[in-house]
Parts: structure tokens; C-alpha cells; sequence
């Protein structure tokens, strides 16, 4: 496949960011003549510029190094393995984060919400399921075979899940993150509970908890999301943790009996 030039992608960072060009240009401080230039390949960027233009834009790490290429220089934003020695910090930060939320259930994914590290409140959580590494943690809360028979405002904890995946499609043009829209937009869906889920005291519907059967009791979870801030590595600007608390007090006692 050929790679689109440097300046058809960035005229498609723009126009995904709904930004004119003279809005864009004004923040990146160029003139609007110029970036017309660059987008329609009369102009060549400067490696600067490339990254002047990706930083107004949010573009990702990842794609800022695609930009690079298809502009005609070297990427520069490294890329590791969690695993790498030159990772420890990062790695023990995240693992001190998930033993820090017992016996609350918290856990690491990657850019395609694969699962690279849980605490041990995860696993009573899912039992019962046959779970195969690698775990994408959306496939499994909305695959009939996983955790969607267990929920129990499932139609509406299915709703937030492709409505926030799809604004991160958007967001990010990223394919791996599309196909995987489309999949478990095309999962079926377990037929609806006999009894209507009550809604949980005190959220005055600010937030979508997620209200999962476990063998102590049905829990009510709020999720929060943590990323590293200023990532300059690729691996690391894309990991997020997320983790859950408790929405009321007796979640709060049944994940505190959960707990190994």
C-alpha cells in the first residue's frame, strides 16, 4: 500500500480535528499561504514544522513518527516493550498504582485495550470465564461468552463502551481500534433481564456504572481512567490504567470480601 503523502496527512489531521486552515496556521504560527503549500504538496515541511503542526493537532506518538517518514525523516519518539529494562520506572509505577487500588479491581491496557497488567481484585471478578491471553477488556465486558450475561444495565454499559470507542476511532484514525468497533458492534446481545437494574443511589446519573454480578453479590463499579502525563515514548503515551470503585456501600463490602 502506498503511504499517502506528508501533506494529505496532515490535511487529514486537520480536517479530523475540525480545524480551518487559518485557525491552525495562526496557533502554529505559520502563514496560512505556507500550510496551504504544505498541504498540497507545493511546499516541503521542515522536521520542525512536522512536529510544530502534530502538536497543535494532538496527533499521537505513534502517528507523529508516521508523519516524520512521510515527510522524509528519521521517527522521534522511541518505542518499547513494558518489559524492557529501560522501562522499569514506568513498570513499577503502574504496578504501584494497581496494588495501591486493592481490593478495588484496576488494571492496565494497551492502545487496543488488550490487558498488560491487573491487580488481584480482577480475577474473582471473572470467574468462571474462560479467559485467553491476550484479553481485550471492551471484547470481554460485551462478548456473551465473557462478562455481558453478568451485567446487569448492560444495554446501557454497551451504549458507553462503543460510544466512548467511537469517539477514540475518531479521535484517532487508528484501524486496529476501528475493527474492533466494528466487531463488537456486531456482538450479540444477551436478551434483557427479567427485573430492571435500580439505579444507584447518589449518582444523579453524572456517570454509567458498570453493576456486575459476582459470587457475593452484585457490585456497582465507576470507572476512572489514568494515563501517564507528557509521555514522550510511544508505549508509555498509550497505556492507560483504569480502575473501578465502588459506587455504594455494599459494593463496597462485597469487593472487600472478593478480595484474595
Amino acid at each position: 500500500m502506498t503511504q499517502p503523502p506528508i501533506g494529505a496527512l496532515l490535511r487529514g489531521w486537520r480536517q479530523r480535528r475540525r480545524r480551518s486552515q487559518l485557525d491552525l496556521a495562526l496557533d502554529a504560527e505559520i502563514s496560512q499561504r505556507h500550510l496551504s503549500y504544505v498541504e498540497s504538496g507545493r511546499a516541503a515541511p521542515s522536521r520542525d514544522m512536522v512536529l510544530r503542526l502534530a502538536d497543535q493537532l494532538e496527533v499521537p506518538l505513534r502517528e507523529r513518527n508516521a508523519l516524520l517518514l512521510a515527510a522524509g525523516y528519521a521517527p522521534s519518539f522511541v518505542e518499547q516493550n513494558l518489559g524492557e529494562p529501560s522501562m522499569a520506572a514506568a513498570r513499577a509505577a503502574v504496578e504501584a498504582i494497581l496494588a495501591a487500588h486493592m481490593p478495588h479491581p484496576a488494571l492496565a491496557v494497551d492502545r487496543h485495550w488488550h490487558m498488560v497488567a491487573a491487580n488481584g481484585a480482577v480475577a474473582p471478578l471473572l470467574a468462571g470465564i474462560e479467559v485467553t491471553p491476550p484479553v481485550n477488556v471492551l471484547r470481554l465486558s460485551l462478548d456473551p461468552r465473557g462478562l455481558a450475561s453478568r451485567i446487569h444495565n448492560f444495554a446501557e454499559w454497551r451504549h458507553h463502551i462503543l460510544d466512548r470507542l467511537r469517539r477514540q476511532v475518531e479521535m484517532s484514525a487508528d484501524a486496529g481500534l476501528a475493527a474492533l468497533l466494528a466487531e463488537l458492534s456486531a456482538l450479540p446481545v444477551p436478551p434483557p433481564r427479567a427485573e430492571v437494574p435500580p439505579a444507584v443511589p447518589g449518582l444523579g446519573g453524572l456517570v454509567v456504572p458498570m453493576t456486575l454480578d459476582t459470587p457475593m453479590g452484585p457490585v456497582a463499579l465507576i470507572a476512572t481512567t489514568t494515563v501517564f502525563g507528557a509521555a514522550m515514548e510511544v508505549t508509555l503515551s498509550e497505556l492507560a490504567i483504569e480502575t473501578f470503585y465502588p459506587a455504594d456501600p455494599e459494593s463496597a463490602a462485597r469487593l472487600r470480601a472478593l478480595a484474595p
